[in-house]
């Protein structure tokens, strides 16, 4: 590996162990690209975390599917064998759900690795009461000799972990792992490596955004010169990923397009594995591979000279999958805005020869850093720039604004909401699936779920709401343009000793006014020409 890679990893694991030294608050977050060995970080976090406090205990949290959870006790267990993180002592939390006998949960190891959903409603760790028992013991909460501090970590943290959520009086500290976290639930990160700083250090490729007009038979025939290349200079056989619905019009995608475009004599070389959450759906045109379990086929799949050249899946691989030799991204899909997500892309963004990649050759190297994706890239939120008020000014004082805000509709005094509810009982009923439906509440906007929650106190309510769901968008709508009704002014206040903005394409340079960067640079960007 690079020194620069080390370099950076190492550098991000120090400022975390800084951060959070700081207790300035229980929670933290770490951002850091998919491939970029964000495992191997949360080991050295968790090092040098025990390292320095013995009393220490880690939870780690992690996604039950895609095998992620045995996958990262593996790592953390080699790790420890290995002499790199010596003090780790991981232990693989799992349940026979067959068995009848109560889950036994070992006190004396510093590392228990959580499956997500061994733990859930319904769930033998959560019914029994054993998890919380063994959490309690840990603490010294009954007459164990242990008192120890317990330290959360939920990997892929954009992912929600509610019941665990359940027990956070147990924790003492929570970090967040992911490429993605959510910043709606306050997951803002306190340590970031960046997708520019990674690809810099050759932790990860950069992307090349192909044509959105592109067939995948253009892109296989893309993949198909790649692949000579990939095998003659790293020894790697390449793959590409297929990334199809996963509504009702995968089938159709599979049946008009995919398969008649790999079944085409050029492509006729090609080993292809579709991939669908229903192991019965799954298939191959590997007469080998067919012979193993579908569980296997990943496994298979992974090994840098596997013939797999080409894997189909409907979004069942986005997290906890690593697949190095994966190069390429096309994406099917049934909406006409083809958002890729940067979990999916994270996919073929892997380095196939980080460890030795200075022993490669100019070209070789070039080769093993550059990936090709089809479809639409989602929007980065560039970082945030960091400004002061100028300490020349007195613009707290000299300066009062008076802000505006708009009142939630269920707050609004001159409309009843809940009576208007109850007059849309008659509108047309569309007799949509209660899934569906709760699908469709979830991505409206938190005053609507907020009125929801407010008004639905049994199933006949949360029916007429979520069958009325149409109705009550428009009237929302119609609130909040009539600014007259919406609108109301809040109280005086001063400007913020502190802000930040996002950089934009409208940038000026500015040495005369009250912001200062705090890189001492004169660049800033607006959202508007104003």
């Amino acid at each position: 590996m690079l020194q620069e890679a080390k370099d950076l990893q190492n550098s991000a694991v120090s400022k975390l162990v800084n951060v959070v030294g700081q207790k300035e608050k229980s929670e933290y977050t770490f951002k850091s690209p998919t491939g970029s060995g964000k495992t191997y970080m949360m080991a050295d976090f968790m090092n040098r975390i025990i390292c320095a406090n013995p009393d220490v205990i880690f939870l780690v949290s992690t996604l039950s599917k895609s095998s992620l959870a045995e996958q990262n006790y593996k790592s953390f267990k080699a790790l420890s064998e290995n002499g790199t993180f010596s003090r780790l002592n991981p232990f693989l939390i799992n349940s026979d759900s067959s068995g009848e006998g109560n889950i036994f949960i070992p006190l004396d190891y510093n590392v228990y690795v959580l499956p997500r959903d061994l733990y859930k409603d319904k769930s033998k760790l959560k019914d029994t009461g054993i998890f919380k028992n063994f959490l309690l013991s840990i603490k010294g909460s009954f007459s164990s000799p242990q008192k120890k501090r317990i330290f959360v970590i939920k990997d892929e943290c954009h992912i929600a972990t509610s019941s665990l959520d359940e027990l956070k009086d147990c924790f003492s500290v929570v970090i967040n792992f992911s490429a993605t976290p959510k910043l709606s639930r306050s997951q803002t990160p306190d340590v970031e490596i960046t997708n520019e700083e990674a690809e810099n250090a050759k932790l990860i490729k950069t992307v090349e955004q192909e044509s959105e007009t592109d067939t995948l038979e253009n892109a296989l025939d893309k993949f198909e010169k790649v692949k000579g290349e990939y095998t003659n200079l790293l020894s790697v056989n390449p793959c590409f990923i297929v990334q199809i619905s996963n509504k009702d019009k995968a089938e159709e995608e599979l049946e008009k397009n995919i398969f008649p475009t790999l079944q085409k004599e050029k492509f006729q070389n090609l080993k292809w594995v579709y991939i669908s959450g229903k192991e019965k759906e799954c298939d191959t045109n590997d007469s080998g591979l067919k012979k193993l379990s579908v569980s296997k086929w990943k496994d298979y799949m992974k090994e840098k000279t596997s013939s797999i050249s080409v894997i189909i899946f409907k979004m069942v691989i986005s997290e906890g999958w690593d697949i190095p030799r994966a190069c390429m991204l096309y994406q099917i899909r049934d909406s006409k805005s083809k958002q890729l997500d940067e979990q999916v892309m994270g996919r073929v963004r892997r380095n196939p020869h980080l460890l030795d990649f200075e022993t490669l050759s100019k070209e070789a190297r070039k080769l093993a850093c550059t990936s090709w994706i089809w479809g639409i890239m989602p929007k980065t939120e560039n970082a945030a720039r960091n400004v002061n008020l100028y300490s020349g000014y007195n613009i707290e004082n000299e300066i009062r604004i008076t802000p505006t805000k708009l009142k939630p509709i269920n707050e609004a005094k001159n409309l009843d909401f809940e009576e208007y509810v109850k007059n849309l009982k008659d509108d047309k009923i569309t007799h949509k699936s209660i899934f569906d439906m709760y699908q469709d509440l979830q991505k409206c906007g938190g005053d609507i779920q907020a009125m929801y929650y407010e008004y639905a106190k049994n199933y006949s309510d949360w029916r007429i709401f979520a069958e009325n769901l149409s109705s009550i968008k428009t009237k929302r709508s119609e609130y909040i343009s009539d600014y007259s009704k919406s609108m109301y002014a809040c109280g005086n206040v001063s400007f913020p000793s502190f802000s930040c903005y996002n950089e934009s394409e409208r940038t000026l340079t500015l040495n005369d006014w009250v912001w200062r960067r705090k890189d001492n640079e004169s660049d800033f960007s607006f959202d508007s020409e104003a």
